[in-house]
């Protein structure tokens, strides 16, 4: 626990058994909850993950693949069931810094933020260490998330290095969330929407023997597609003036 909340940490894994036990076991002990979430793997980490006996560990499959956001929404609804009051989300791949996750839930433990996202391009070095390509990529599609989500300030759209409320979990309409790779993106189309509050932290990008399964197709013409739909989304359904003016007010109070 910290400051008196109960931390949860979702993992959604896709073939990661070179590398999911690294990961589990590198989760700092304030952690109450790990949730598990194997979107059908084909590399028997569900069985890896099973010889495992840490207390604190949950172990949920999917029958089939739903993507990476599928996997963490069911991460956020077990961990919801399970009490807890903060809800990160850390790669399979060992690819977060685990030392980062005390600052990443600190907003949202400190009730000044109810999402926050880790920011990898504003890591000193981040030129030395993250592929030149992705780099790239990164920058692009995070202005383009800019302009989408309503949240001018974001620096990193496709970090997955997060931390959520359970409050704001609860006023949120998961099943209209994209459910692969876009969802960092979307997601935050959707909080504007319950007019969630979004802070960023810096936090480390490693790269190692982690493969990626990011096509040059799905970043740049399927996640843009994506965003298209996220902005359609907030548009439609962006809070009004006097819900704006309310929850001003409630916050004042």
């Amino acid at each position: 626990m910290l400051n008196g909340k109960s931390i949860a940490v979702v993992i959604p894994a896709y073939n990661e058994a070179l590398l999911i036990h690294k990961t589990i076991q590198s989760i700092p002990a304030f952690v109450d909850i790990i949730c598990v979430v194997d979107d059908a793997s084909t590399d028997g980490t569900a069985s890896s993950v099973a010889q495992l006996h840490d207390p604190r560990m949950h172990l949920v499959t999917h029958v089939e693949n739903q993507g990476v956001g599928a996997a963490i929404i069911t991460g956020y609804r077990t961990c919801d069931q399970l009490g807890a009051d903060v809800i990160a989300v850390m790669a399979g791949d060992a690819q977060m810094d685990p030392d980062d996750l005390v600052n990443v839930v600190s907003p949202v433990v400190h009730d000044t933020a109810d999402y926050c996202k880790g920011d990898r391009l504003s890591w000193k070095g981040v030129h030395r260490v993250m592929p030149s390509l992705r780099f790239f990529g990164n920058h692009i599609l995070s202005i383009l998330t800019r302009l989408t989500s309503g949240y001018p300030h974001i620096r990193d759209s496709q970090c997955g290095y997060t931390a959520i409320s359970r409050q704001v979990l609860s006023r949120m309409n998961l099943t209209r969330i994209y459910t692969r790779y876009g969802f960092p993106n979307d997601i935050l189309a959707h909080l504007y929407t319950v007019q969630g509050r979004v802070a960023q932290v810096t936090v480390r990008p490693i790269y190692a023997a982690e493969v990626s399964g990011i096509s040059l197709y799905t970043a740049f013409v399927k996640v843009p597609l994506v965003l298209l739909r996220s902005l359609h989304y907030r548009l439609r359904n962006r809070p009004s003036r006097q819900d704006v003016t309310t929850s001003a007010s409630a916050e004042q109070a």
